[in-house]
């Protein structure tokens, strides 16, 4: 196999990362790949915890996917087993592992999102469960033996919580190891992680030369911030953009971040070359935003979405309905506005609608009619529009 320069490889691989461990290693791999033909092997480990892969999950994906487009071969471990752990990095808490079933159910949904970065085609796809549903009693107790009490608490994150007073468990303890020994079993070449994984890579390198293998590369990135530009992105916080989400809300999440975060999400989230990055970031904000959302767009949904997202944010910020409108199905008839305000979708329960209804928030017709009180009925036909703030909707009778 015919590889890219080394250098051209850094150049590209080391964009966005935050640490190395080590860049002298990293290079030598590369230099040895380059002269053999013989591609990395390169890591990437992610638990099915959850249904939405987001942006921030996508940070180490494209960097594995850089690797891919270089000619390397990305292995895919899905954390069947250390789910049902429970990973602590960056936790203040223990977390409550999952069912198999959960797990089952949630990884073929990762899968679905994650092919949307990576070539799951060309990838080694591995559950781990796949060596350590084979483990007895004694199998265990020798990864144990591998560690001490005094490494594992030496971690910042359980450090913090000995200092607060916050129980942590023996399984926790395990996972660092077990996460460490899938780098053994795949015989990793580079693993790949955030910042807050380096830890476990690090257990990974250790482990991997106890067994006469020649240590991975740790390459982790910086941690994504999310919308509101102080923490990191995360379904539980509101602040995501999930890689599932229709492209005009991609689009429109991506311009309503703050201006001081373009830089980070240029970085990470695009293949820009920097000068073309300075020299967009340089000019006018709302246009360096504009592409970037355009960008994001285009990344998970293709050239022809990210036109149509960029056109319907256009007509939007005119007040102009978009054109490629969600549809709900309602019967045609009279209907209370609460009623159909909750039955389209675009507000949780009467409650919430009731509120919005009293702001002017909620209109719906061509003539953008608003109610005049919640008591208010409205005569519902098919291809009506209802529109509730950003939301913007269409009847299609059943």
């Amino acid at each position: 196999m015919s590889f890219r320069p080394v250098d051209e490889q850094l150049s590209i691989l080391l964009r966005g990362a935050a640490q190395v461990e080590t860049e002298k290693e990293l290079r030598a791999k590369l230099d040895r790949s380059y002269a053999t033909g013989k591609p990395l092997r390169v890591k990437y480990g992610i638990d099915p915890t959850g249904f939405d892969v987001h942006l921030g999950h996508t940070v180490p994906l494209r960097k594995l996917r850089q690797f891919q487009d270089l000619g390397h071969t990305a292995v895919l471990i899905i954390g069947t087993a250390t789910a049902q752990v429970g990973d602590p990095s960056g936790r203040d808490s223990s977390r409550v592992g999952l069912t198999p079933e959960q797990i089952q159910k949630n990884a073929e949904s990762y899968l679905t999102q994650i092919a949307k970065v990576v070539d799951v085609t060309k990838a080694e796809v591995r559950p781990n469960g796949e060596w350590f549903a084979k483990w007895g009693f004694a199998d265990m107790l020798k990864l144990l033996g591998q560690s001490t009490v005094q490494q594992i608490l030496a971690r910042e994150d359980f450090s913090n919580r000995v200092k607060a007073g916050t129980a942590i468990y023996l399984h926790e303890c395990l996972y660092p190891l077990m996460q460490g020994w899938d780098s053994v079993e795949i015989r990793a070449d580079v693993e790949l992680g955030g910042t807050e994984q380096l830890f476990n890579l690090m257990v990974g390198r250790d482990l991997q030369k106890g067994q006469g293998q020649e240590p991975q590369i740790c390459l982790v990135s910086p941690i994504l911030r999310g919308l509101d530009g102080v923490k990191k992105m995360g379904k539980s916080l509101g602040n995501f953009i999930g890689v599932g989400e229709p492209p005009r809300d991609q689009f429109g999440k991506t311009m309503s971040i703050a201006d001081t975060l373009m830089r980070e999400w240029y970085t990470l989230l695009t293949d820009l070359p920097t000068g073309e990055m300075d020299a967009v970031l340089a000019g006018d904000p709302n246009a360096a935003k504009r592409r970037l959302a355009g960008e994001i767009v285009r990344w998970f949904n293709g050239p022809n979405a990210a036109e149509r997202a960029l056109s319907d944010w256009i007509k939007r910020t005119k007040g102009d309905d978009p054109d490629d409108l969600s549809e709900v199905s309602i019967a045609v008839g009279e209907m209370g506005v609460l009623d159909l305000i909750v039955a389209a979708k675009l507000a949780d329960s009467k409650g919430q609608a009731r509120k919005k209804v009293e702001e002017g928030a909620f209109n719906y017709g061509p003539d953008k009619v608003k109610p005049a009180d919640w008591k208010a009925t409205v005569t519902v036909t098919d291809g009506l529009v209802l529109r509730l703030g950003k939301k913007v909707v269409r009847v299609k009778a059943p």
